[in-house]
This record gives C-alpha cells, sequence and structure tokens, in this order.
C-alpha cells in the first residue's frame, strides 16, 4: 500500500460519522424522555428542560464532536499522530452511549452519575488533545463539555429526589 494511500484521511473520516451517529442513534432508543413512564414519574431537578431541547441539542453536540475530530484527522499528518486524541474520543463516545443505556434503559440513575463523571473527564481529555491539534478542534467541544455539565446536574438531582 503507498504511503499516500495508508495516511489517507477517508477512512478514518468515514468512521468518524458512521460510529458518532450510530452512538446517536442507539442512544436515542432508549433515552425518549416522557414517553418513557419510568423517567415521566420522576422528580425532576427545577431547571430540566423540555424533552424537545434533548431532541435539538444532542445533535448538534454529536455533529460539533464528530466535526472536531474531523479537523484534528486533517491537521493530524496520520492516524497515528493522533491516535491518543482518537482514542480519548471513541472511548468518551462509548462512555456517552454507555450513560443512555444504564440510565434509560436500566433505570439506574445512581450508576449513571457515576458514568458521567467519567465522561465529564474524558471530554476535557478529549479537549485537551484536541487542542494539540487544532485550537478549534478543542473549542467545538465546549458546548458538549458545558451540556454534560448540565446533565449531570440533572442526573443527580434525579438521584438525590428519588
Amino acid at each position: 500500500m503507498s504511503e499516500t494511500r495508508k495516511n489517507s484521511p477517508w477512512r478514518i473520516i468515514i468512521t468518524i460519522i458512521a460510529l458518532t451517529a450510530a452512538v446517536a442513534a442507539l442512544g436515542g432508543l432508549v433515552s425518549s424522555g416522557s414517553q418513557n413512564p419510568w423517567y415521566a414519574a420522576l422528580d425532576k431537578a427545577p431547571y430540566n428542560p423540555p424533552d424537545r431541547a434533548f431532541a435539538i441539542v444532542w445533535p448538534i453536540l454529536y455533529t460539533l464532536m464528530a466535526l472536531g475530530a474531523i479537523i484534528v484527522r486533517l491537521k493530524a499528518k496520520s492516524f497515528a499522530a493522533a491516535s491518543a486524541a482518537f482514542g480519548i474520543f471513541f472511548t468518551q463516545l462509548a462512555v456517552n452511549l454507555s450513560w443512555s443505556w444504564i440510565f434509560f434503559g436500566f433505570q439506574a440513575p445512581l450508576i449513571a452519575f457515576i458514568i458521567i463523571a467519567i465522561l465529564l473527564v474524558l471530554i476535557v481529555l478529549m479537549i485537551r488533545a484536541f487542542n494539540r491539534h487544532s485550537i478549534i478542534a478543542g473549542i467545538l467541544q465546549v458546548p458538549y463539555l458545558a451540556w454534560a455539565c448540565f446533565a449531570a446536574y440533572l442526573n443527580g438531582f434525579i438521584v438525590y429526589a428519588n
């Protein structure tokens, strides 16, 4: 395989898009909010947004995640040069997905709260890793970090109040 083809970014870019879309879709399977009788019956935080807000915000955040990772790949000379950033990116995607399934699917808010705490650490690490390749890629993750902090507050309130 030629060096040019081996370092072509397209394979990883397609993987980033496909896996990010898959995580969004799989997480959406269980996180239907008010359609879920268990979730609808929970006492929620005073600033809990309506379900439609989640349906608007999450696709934007997944798009920003993928865009940041794509920028990292385009700025890096090779996949290997950005392997740490991609390792964190793909790990946080898996943890992100596990939160939806633990919280909604298994109805385990306390375990989900622990998972979201881990996710927050991973997002910060991802921002730092992305910044090494592109400040823009890192900045694109700041809304995700802010929303994940808000989600941790909402999750924590549910643990406390229920």
